[in-house]
């Protein structure tokens, strides 16, 4: 089945329109658990209930409102939603171009695909190649779901992505947090430097798995088959150790564990050589 549009309007920059449509990037890993009652298994549902009246109420006397003070409600139509004119309604006015690379991450809140919508293929090509040749990002602000959204559109693998950023004073300030008398010695930050370095890799997203999922999977499985699951039990909590000893025992495993990994690395090499300079051996000539 092909992705559901969330949103459909057009990308804008000067005189430029390219029609697009916004998809969900992220399928999330989500068990669909259900609320059942116990004596027959049938489902348990929900009911639109009206506080005052303790009864339920049907969809045609809901609607949406805001509270103006208390009190104060003032009723609103799917027209009045419309009738709001602001900035991004039916499209994404890319106003600025940044370095991709200095948007904070703790802007970024969720990622849509832009695809074309028909008969817009060869613009919206052209807005991906000149944008993954200047290598920026436009910034723009769009409507969806009757709320405005800051954006940052990008390039990823030939398609282009709109990230959902948080607006500036959405982000919470830090001062209160900051560490002010915290001292730290050169020796520990010297080894803390080592340790962080001693873990160093390439970024590969499929080296982590979602084990938890997996393993909920299990008991899942286990109870529908009828077997017993238990809970295993916590360690108990430790008594922090020392920041010194901690950092120099910490040091040392990690050096005993890229040691033998590249021991085990020279012994395959050391194998494998052995085994192609077999193969290479031409048998002996017999004597005329």
């Amino acid at each position: 089945m092909p992705p559901r549009a969330l949103w459909s309007g057009s990308i804008t920059f000067g005189l430029v329109n390219v029609p697009v449509r916004l998809y969900s990037a992220v399928a999330e890993h989500k068990l669909g658990f259900h609320l059942v009652h116990t004596k027959d298994d049938s489902p348990i549902g929900y009911q639109k209930i009206c506080k005052k009246e303790e009864k339920p109420v049907p969809d045609k006397e809901i609607v949406k409102a805001f509270e103006f003070k208390k009190g104060d409600w003032v009723y609103m139509e799917d027209e009045d939603f419309e009738a709001a004119q602001a900035e991004g309604v039916r499209t994404i006015d890319l106003t600025d171009f940044v370095p991709y690379e200095d948007i904070d991450p703790i802007f970024f809140r969720k990622t849509y695909y832009v695809g074309p919508q028909e008969g817009a293929e060869k613009v919206y090509a052209l807005l991906v190649k000149a944008m993954e040749d200047t290598e920026l990002a436009g910034i723009s602000k769009f409507v969806m779901r009757e709320q405005q959204h800051l954006g940052a559109l990008r390039v990823r693998d030939g398609v282009l992505a709109l990230e959902q950023l948080y607006f500036a004073d959405e982000i919470r300030p830090i001062d209160e947090l900051k560490p002010e008398h915290a001292k730290v010695a050169k020796k520990e930050l010297d080894m803390a430097t080592q340790l962080i370095e001693s873990f160093r890799s390439e970024w590969e997203p499929e080296r982590y798995e979602d084990t938890y999922r997996d393993a909920l999977m299990e008991v899942i499985e286990a109870k529908r088959k009828g077997r017993e699951v238990h809970r295993v039990e916590e360690p108990e909590a430790e008594e922090p150790p020392d920041l010194l000893e901690a950092l120099r025992a910490s040091l040392e495993a990690t050096t005993r564990s890229s040691g033998k990994t590249r021991a085990a690395s020279s012994g395959r090499k050391s194998s494998g050589s052995k085994r192609k300079t077999s193969a290479k051996r031409k048998p002996a000539r017999k004597a005329a």
